[in-house]
């Protein structure tokens, strides 16, 4: 069985390579195209299945009395597989035909939301125990088992993806294209928490899941449709050959005569900027969390705003993250010259800056505004650091798995977001909460400007 299912995910073959040069050029712009559009639509809709539970919190909340720490648990489930998993379907995705995996990986997903939100229907709170627990308990482990595995299939979308962009796209233009793509994440919690809001607030909780999934489903058909591997698979030469970038070439073919394990070892495992990198994540991704998954919550608590209106404000933070993340990826090709370091230091000062304001802050029409930038701030960290900043910093041949590690630390670090803000709110309050993602903003800034420093040093050697 595990034999036929590793055939059936395999790399498909090097087709021989087309001759014609105008083919290779039309059919190059065609696949580019196609694929860009397929990862960008197929990553926003593993997001209307992810982001629905920031929505979904309040109405579990109210339903079946869990406390902060509970809910804490709940989004840690999927973090908790999502990390791991990230390396593991990374390790894989370097190896498996992404035409197969994604389109399989969101199928399953929303085959997990749907039962995550059937699960409710077959336990009445309240009435029945089961071995001495309450059904409370009982449906909270169900949601978090439920939960944790959307978790592990959601963490085989992004580096598939990460192997679609680096072999279709060169260095000399992955910054713009990777930030451009990474708009996917903003736009998916945006649509997320809208479409999520809408049905929650006139069908129920549950419906955000139950409409996601069959969503994802049917995207999930299209994009196989959509979807090919590498360029060699369709009789394309490699794209820093069509690109005609000898340094990136070269770097690959002195790879070549290796093992896939020795090139994970050199570029991963004994990377030291890349546990930098990883570690940074960390802290990234609880102040992204924090906010993305908290945020409604807060603002209905702590500010005394409605679901709608909370809801709408969250809805500002990935849209003008969209800007913020293209934004990062030009700014540090054009005006830092390839140089990442700089750009994610301005940011997380930026980060800092909004949480700060937003404590603060008493007129509700300026929350929009700060939690926007909190957006722009946050989303371009975390697009360059565990993503454009890792694949540059390792090599194309471990694209997935690089960026699966440092997702991995960054998912410990939307565990410890998750659990950790709930604990925070518990005992110290809302402002435990902002002082908890400052003190993450503080800390990241510190690794980056170690980060810094070690560019700079290795430019001047050079």
């Amino acid at each position: 069985m595990l034999e036929k299912l590793m055939q059936f995910f395999k790399e498909p073959p090097e087709k021989e390579l087309i001759q014609d040069g105008e083919k290779v050029k039309k059919d190059y712009a065609h696949w580019r195209l196609r694929i860009f559009y397929a990862c960008f639509i197929g990553y926003t809709v593993f997001y209307l299945c992810k982001k629905n539970i920031a929505v979904a919190l309040p109405g579990l909340s109210a339903e079946y009395g869990y406390s902060n720490t509970e809910l804490g648990l709940l989004g840690s489930s999927l973090y908790l597989t999502y990390g791991i998993g990230k390396f593991v379907n990374g390790v894989i995705a370097d190896r498996a035909d992404v035409r197969k995996f994604l389109p399989t990986a969101l199928i399953l997903t929303a085959i997990a939301n749907l039962c995550f939100g059937l699960s409710a229907l077959f336990i009445t709170p309240g009435e029945v125990s089961f071995f001495g627990l309450p059904t409370n308990t009982i449906l909270l482990w169900l949601f978090v088992f439920f939960w944790g595995a959307s978790g592990w299939f959601q963490s085989a979308g992004f580096p598939a993806v990460a192997k679609s962009l680096t072999y279709w796209y060169s260095n000399s233009e992955r910054g713009t294209k990777w930030s451009l793509w990474s708009c996917s994440h903003q736009m998916g919690t945006f649509l997320s928490v809208i479409i999520s809001g809408f049905l929650v607030a006139h069908w129920g909780w549950k419906m955000a899941f139950f409409i996601p999934g069959t969503i994802a489903i049917v995207v999930a058909i299209w994009l196989f449709d959509r979807l090919r591997d590498r360029p060699q698979s369709l009789g394309l030469p490699d794209i820093e050959t069509y690109n005609n970038e000898p340094t990136a070439k070269k770097s690959d073919a002195d790879e070549d005569s290796r093992s896939y394990v020795e090139i994970f070892k050199q570029n991963i495992l004994y990377n030291k900027t890349i546990w930098l990198l990883a570690i940074a994540y960390v802290f990234v991704y609880i102040i992204r969390f924090g906010a993305e998954d908290w945020m409604i919550k807060y603002l209905s608590e702590a500010k005394h705003n409605s679901l709608e209106l909370a809801a709408m404000k969250l809805s500002s933070l990935p849209l003008v993250g969209i800007v913020g993340t293209i934004c990062a990826g030009i700014i540090s090709d054009k005006i830092f010259k390839g140089q990442r370091a700089p750009v994610n230091l301005i940011y997380l000062a930026g980060v800092a800056v909004c949480l700060v304001l937003l404590k603060f802050n008493t007129v509700s029409t300026i929350d929009f505004v700060l939690i926007g930038l909190l957006g722009a701030f946050t989303y371009g960290p975390q697009m360059m650091i565990g993503g454009l900043c890792a694949v540059e910093s390792s090599s194309k041949k471990v694209a997935s798995a690089a960026t699966g590690f440092t997702g991995t630390f960054g998912y410990i670090g939307a565990v410890l977001s998750s659990t950790g803000t709930g604990f925070m709110v518990d005992k110290f309050g809302w402002d435990g909460a902002i002082a908890f993602w400052m003190l993450s903003a503080i800390i990241c800034i510190i690794i980056c400007s170690i980060l810094f420093v070690n560019e700079r040093r290795a430019k001047a050697k050079n």
